[in-house]
């Protein structure tokens, strides 16, 4: 039996050490899966065998998968606060499925064209956003910056981490830890709709802040 969970404990290992080209949400899910495994044959294990342990690490993945990251009071009243605040603005507000807090903030009010500058009309935005965080203070935060396919990657890769930057900058000159932000960028390669249409490249032109609690 000790055997068998050494293995999974190594497989878990190997999976938490493969989630570095995932996006997002799927690096999330991986890794509650993997942490959620783990507990699961642990307490299989303690029920008395190695079949036990086998089911508990499957019910385990499911429940990790499922959750991921905490979603408690604070990150509800947040997803509130956001969803009041960027009301009629275009920005989607959403849970995900590892019970993270997404902002999705498309390009018409982020970033011109080629520019890492926040616009005008993306600044209450994100007052309402770091006054919120202020408020959850426990609460972590990734941003990710994204661009359509025109350009090379040359163009495309540092851009969007500077629009990361950007707002991460301006989250915390307004009093946000730098410490509770990181920044990404994804460049073209990670397209919410195909890049066949104006209207559809603006769409992956975007910025998106996950809020998770752990």
């Amino acid at each position: 039996m000790h055997n068998k969970l050494m293995i999974l404990v190594i497989v878990i290992v190997l999976v938490l050490g493969g989630c570095a080209g995932m996006s997002e949400t799927q690096r999330g899910t991986a890794q509650g899966s993997a942490i959620g495994a783990a507990t699961g044959a642990v307490i299989g294990a303690i029920a008395g065998n190695g079949k036990g342990a086998a089911i508990g690490a499957a019910a385990g993945a499911g429940v990790g998968a499922a959750a991921g990251y905490i979603w408690s009071k604070n990150m509800e009243e947040q997803k509130r606060q956001m969803e009041e605040a960027t009301a009629g603005t275009g920005v989607q507000v959403s849970q995900t499925d590892d019970n993270r807090l997404k902002l999705d903030i498309p390009s018409d009010i982020s970033f011109d064209t080629n520019r890492a500058e926040i616009k005008p009309n993306m600044r209450p935005v994100l007052d309402s956003f770091a006054n919120s965080l202020m408020n959850n203070v426990s609460a972590m935060v990734t941003i990710v910056g994204h661009t359509d396919n025109s350009g090379s990657d040359a163009i495309n890769n540092p851009l969007s981490v500077n629009r990361a930057a950007s707002t991460r900058d301006y989250l915390v000159s307004h009093g946000v830890s730098s410490g509770r932000i990181s920044i990404d960028g994804r460049g073209s390669y990670e397209p919410v709709a195909p890049n066949d249409t104006p209207a559809n490249r603006a769409k992956n032109r975007r910025v998106e802040i996950f809020v998770f609690e752990q």
